[in-house]
């Protein structure tokens, strides 16, 4: 537990955004903040709407208490109430389980707040509910996902999603592309720069020495020559051999389906993915419900759950929070030390 130089506790400041309120967003907050325990890990500070919560508190039997807050300072962090930033950005009319240009807004609004926090030392780490990609384009705001509209709005020209369950955690070098569009962006710079990052934040969760294990893009990692056109040998080695002269712990380029199995056995602390579907498969295979999303190089601690806003089931109560609690548990432990 972070604390101060008195004994007491600082733990820190997480600003969790709302995402879609017509998804499960609405929902698996209010049940995350009905575990005590996340009170004992950081100070979780809700940004989105009060209106829309408290209809979802109804939805899952909840008996928690929303509070309007007009910021951080204004915040209680008491067990049992959840603290709002109220945006009121949301007709009482909205339905649940309905893609809309309103839902995309609003899950734009919170990212906007929160990271206007974080900048201004406000909050330690940025903790996201799910928004929908289509309802965000719909509103205007032309982003493929959280990971690029955050890095936009923070200023930061390269970023890299990781993705954690209890037994695998995978970096990605490349994401929202398709599988042609991916293979072309990747070069020995990009995957040089992705290991750099994994090493880093391996580094800050106490791992000392990372083992850092490298797909290859072709079946087999090319056998070879025998697959692919020479991917392994011109754009993922060169940037292993620079990492290896750091003296990093870093093995591949190997053939993703063998690297996947001994990671899953402790082999390996963290995997590096040349595309999505690589990383994302096995990932979530292992640990959907406590799958987290991390946003790596950031000027601010991010993380996310690892599901999208299932409109199907919005609305009905069912929604799991266990990859929610999962995101607020590593956000805590990832963030820095809290200003006051």
């Amino acid at each position: 537990m972070k604390t101060s130089s008195n004994g007491k506790a600082k733990l820190p400041r997480i600003a969790i955004t709302m995402g879609d309120p017509a998804g499960v967003g609405p929902e698996i907050i209010m049940k995350s903040l009905a575990h005590r325990e996340v009170y004992q890990i950081c100070r979780p500070l809700v940004i989105g709407d009060a209106g829309r919560l408290q209809k979802a508190g109804v939805i899952v039997d909840s008996r928690l208490a929303i509070r309007d807050v007009t910021g951080v300072a204004d915040a209680k962090f008491e067990p049992g109430i959840v603290d709002c930033v109220d945006l009121k950005c949301v007709p009482d009319d909205l339905p649940f389980g309905q893609l809309s240009p309103m839902g995309g807004e609003t899950a734009y609004r919170c990212i906007v707040e929160a990271v206007r926090l974080a900048q201004a030392g406000q909050v330690e780490a940025i903790c996201t509910a799910p928004l929908n990609k289509a309802a965000l384009h719909a509103a205007g705001h032309h982003f493929p996902g959280h990971t690029e509209l955050l890095a936009h709005l923070t200023g930061t020209p390269e970023v890299s999603m990781m993705l954690t369950t209890p037994k695998l955690r995978v970096i990605h070098v490349t994401t929202h592309l398709g599988l042609i569009d991916a293979i072309a962006k990747i070069e020995p710079g990009l995957v040089f720069r992705t290991i750099e990052r994994a090493q880093a934040t391996m580094e800050r969760a106490g791992i000392a020495h990372p083992r850092i294990g490298v797909c290859a893009i072709n079946p087999h990692a090319g056998e070879g020559g025998l697959f692919g056109h020479g991917e392994e040998a011109t754009k993922i080695e060169p940037a292993i051999a620079q990492a290896r002269a750091r003296g990093w712990n870093v093995e591949g380029p190997l053939p993703a389906d063998t690297l996947f199995f001994r990671a899953g056995r402790g082999d390996f602390d963290i995997v590096l993915a040349m595309y999505h579907d690589q990383g994302h498969g096995p990932v979530k295979v292992l640990g959907l419900e406590s799958g987290v999303n991390i946003t790596v190089g950031l000027p601010v601690i991010r993380t996310s759950v690892d599901h999208g806003t299932a409109f199907d089931i919005a609305g009905t109560g069912k929604a799991d929070e266990r990859s929610l609690l999962e995101a607020l548990r590593q956000g805590a432990e990832l963030a820095p030390r809290a200003a006051d």
